[in-house]
């Protein structure tokens, strides 16, 4: 992925388009695409500044934050549940969500599953 022009182009970009150059001059003299000039200009004219915008997006707010305490509650009562038994269960709570959703929200939330105790011998012969 390529690297952001730095806001001192920006304004350059935007300064030189405000003093009467088209956006196609400014764009040949700054080595940028006139698309960037367009939108440099634009942003500076509109908030007078033609920094760049924040990349990478807002946090969505996610469904299961208010389910949170219904989770906790879920995980410290037996029977013990799954993700995909999660998902399930908040399915019938009227909560739409996907199992990559729920296995984010464990993530970020600090949430685990309890210990299921020792674990099962399988069947077979042990690997070597």
């Amino acid at each position: 992925m390529t690297r952001a022009y730095s806001n001192d182009l920006r304004l350059r970009a935007a300064r030189l388009v405000a003093q009467g150059k088209s956006c196609r001059e400014t764009a040949v003299l700054l080595e940028m695409s006139v698309a960037t000039v367009v939108r440099c200009s634009q942003r500076y004219r509109a908030i007078a500044s033609a920094d760049a915008r924040p990349c990478g997006g807002c946090r969505r707010f996610s469904g299961l934050e208010r389910e949170r305490g219904w989770i906790e509650a879920r995980l410290a009562t037996p029977p013990q549940v799954t993700l995909t038994g999660l998902v399930v269960e908040l399915a019938e709570r009227g909560v739409a969500t996907s199992y990559g959703a729920v296995q984010r929200f464990f993530a970020r939330e600090g949430l685990s599953f309890p210990s299921r105790g020792p674990a099962r011998r399988r069947a077979g012969p042990p690997r070597a």
